[in-house]
């Protein structure tokens, strides 16, 4: 199992440990729901450093990142992030992902954790094509055993990160990065997260852990800064209505049905994977989609339960579930049959063999 240059700190703070994506990774701290409102009315920081990066380079970089991702990349400019995902050519998603543009030949990668080793696969089998070639110094590079990451997150965040940097950047606009120095370090400081609450992820090297950790902790001594654990993470990015890999989109799941038609521009000189299909799909219409839900009956929706219409017909199944801990209720997301997609419909979620009553709503839930 891996661990992140911050795992000795997380084990001393007393976190409950466990396996995910193949690391040693901090679940909780001081409990989810403390975790998460905390988040949401201060600052947490988060170890992310299990996630991906793996660099695009070179004169062809553009054309590559056109054919194997769903949004239009030629939109980017310096500076810019660009949430996307790559289609799978089965109609399904190899992984979301984040587009880091720093010119127009050079680009990062920022995938899942537990799609990295796919995600690189799928990357080089396409870059390939085009006669791009992988490995250290070339146009594709997996730089994710060299990277390691922190999400600050939270209202609070930003006034703490400012401690740390020579330069202002508290008015950054959202899904924007800068590369500059933070604790003293060279980093990527980039105003996004997976949270809803605000805040930043900064890059740096392994080798800089140590002394970014201690100055974050400095910084945030008057702020009320908590660690956090992917606990928090779970239930703080579902109250937004942000979609996990692995829960609500999959190999078999395709961006129309899952609402991310957003991210799925048919631009006129963008012929990307499954494009046809999608296309179709967005005209045609799908039989299925991703929507979310509050409960009304009293329980807690779970990855996995059924869905079904007021009279116990079947119509989908959870994606993701659990008891709001803004909201105090059960919500969750899963798919649906489309006649069933629209805000205010009455739904059921099959709890315990019952039919519990649940209402599909517009996202997010707070």
């Amino acid at each position: 199992m891996k661990t992140t240059p911050f795992t000795d700190y997380h084990i001393a703070a007393g976190a409950r440990m466990a396996e995910f994506a193949g690391y040693n990774m901090p679940i909780e701290f001081s409990g989810i729901n403390d975790e998460h409102l905390t988040v949401r009315s201060g600052a947490g920081v988060f170890d992310v450093s299990h996630m991906g990066e793996i660099w695009v380079k070179g004169p062809k970089a553009l054309a590559l990142l056109q054919r194997i991702t769903s949004n239009d990349v030629a939109k980017l400019y310096d500076g810019k992030v660009q949430y996307s995902c790559m289609p799978n050519g089965r109609g399904g998603i190899v992984d979301d992902v984040l587009v880091y543009r720093f010119d127009a030949e050079t680009y990062l990668l920022v995938v899942n954790a537990a799609n990295t080793e796919k995600d690189w696969s799928h990357i080089c089998a396409e870059g390939a094509r085009m006669g791009m070639q992988a490995g250290h110094g070339n146009e594709l590079y997996n730089a994710s055993d060299e990277i390691c990451q922190l999400a600050v997150q939270g209202p609070l965040a930003m006034k703490i990160v400012q401690k740390m940097c020579d330069e202002p950047v508290g008015e950054m606009e959202y899904y924007t990065f800068r590369k500059m120095r933070v604790a003293g370090c060279d980093a990527i400081l980039s105003i996004t997260g997976y949270t809803g609450a605000g805040g930043c992820e900064i890059y740096i090297a392994n080798e800089d852990a140590p002394k970014l950790w201690a100055a974050l902790w400095e910084a945030g001594a008057g702020y009320g800064l908590k660690n956090i654990g992917l606990g928090a993470r779970d239930t703080l990015r579902l109250e937004k209505g942000f979609c996990l890999y692995g829960n609500d989109i999959d190999d078999t799941t395709s961006p129309i049905e899952a609402g991310l038609g957003w991210i799925t521009k048919f631009a006129a000189d963008k012929e990307f994977i499954d494009r046809p299909l999608l296309e179709r799909q967005k005209k045609e219409g799908v039989t299925r989609r991703l929507v979310g839900f509050k409960m009304i009956g009293r329980g807690i929706p779970r990855h996995g339960y059924a869905l079904a219409g007021p009279d116990g017909t079947p119509i989908g199944s959870v994606t993701s579930g659990t008891m709001s801990p803004c909201l105090k209720i059960g919500v969750g997301m899963g798919y649906v049959a489309s006649d069933y997609a629209m805000p205010g419909t009455e739904i059921a979620v099959i709890i315990r063999e019952k039919l519990v009553k649940a209402e599909v709503v517009a996202l997010p839930f707070v």
